[in-house]
């Protein structure tokens, strides 16, 4: 009899921003549970359960509760990740709920709108990490990676590492507690979906000195580039859930 299949729980903030690249990777190794806030999905009340959890990004703000009123729930969710060692990947608002669930700020980008390919940092903290240490092999030290953003992580959570940083946004990868990580750019953004982050909000990339054209030529020739920053990370994320099992999550 087959060993049951770890449980990775998905919180999905908007329909454009899914698990897109890291999906396929992650699907392989455990059982995704989706749940689509912005199409009327609970949130379970813990992480009993899971292996697993992953909190996407989205165009709402950190702390804007009112626009997306799951959003205290979905913090609560990381804190009890944080404090239950439950593996947690945050990725952009994710990463920016994490870090305000954890103790940290997020704040506007004094520095604008981050989009496109932008070349992030490795930390010396990066090399012995479980998550960025297999992409840094992989990626090496200096990935351009896919961003589209404004607001920022000022202020890390206390006790925080940062992992990789940026020239325009510091905070651009951290780890808080043993196994929670936070991501400000996208490594599962797929080309179709960037194009249409691009061009959804065109006005904010011409206002930021970039055209839309070039930003999705150079995303374009920089694919095999990406494929590999996504499997790297999706590979990393299920070995880490993976190191120890749980059982199967009840229903909510």
């Amino acid at each position: 009899m087959p060993e049951p299949r770890p449980a990775v729980l998905v919180v999905e903030h908007e329909g454009p921003v899914g698990l897109g690249r890291l999906g396929p990777v992650l699907a392989a190794t455990a059982d995704l549970d989706v749940r689509r806030l912005h199409r009327g999905d609970p949130l379970p009340a813990g992480l009993d359960g899971y292996a697993g959890l992953v909190v996407l990004g989205g165009t709402m703000g950190a702390g804007d509760d009112d626009v997306a009123p799951w959003l205290p729930a979905t913090r609560r969710l990381l804190a009890a990740g944080v404090e239950a060692d439950v593996p947690v990947l945050g990725i952009c608002l994710g990463a920016q709920l994490l870090a305000v669930a954890a103790g940290g700020r997020v704040e506007r980008g004094s520095r604008g709108l981050e989009a496109g390919l932008v070349e992030v940092v490795a930390t010396a903290a990066a090399d012995g990490d479980p998550l960025l240490g297999p992409v840094t092999v992989r990626c090496g030290r200096r990935p351009a990676v896919p961003q589209f953003h404004q607001d920022a992580v000022t202020v890390l959570p206390p006790g925080a590492v940062l992992l990789a940083s940026g020239e325009r946004y510091p905070h651009q990868a951290y780890r808080v507690g043993r196994r929670a990580w936070g991501l400000q750019y996208h490594p599962e953004v797929s080309a179709a979906d960037f194009a249409g982050w691009v061009h959804g909000d065109l006005d904010a990339v011409t206002a930021a000195g970039l055209r839309a054209p070039d930003v999705l030529t150079a995303y374009a020739a920089a694919e095999p580039h990406l494929a590999d920053l996504a499997t790297a990370h999706a590979e990393a994320f299920a070995a880490i859930m993976h190191s120890e099992t749980v059982p199967a999550p009840s229903s909510p």
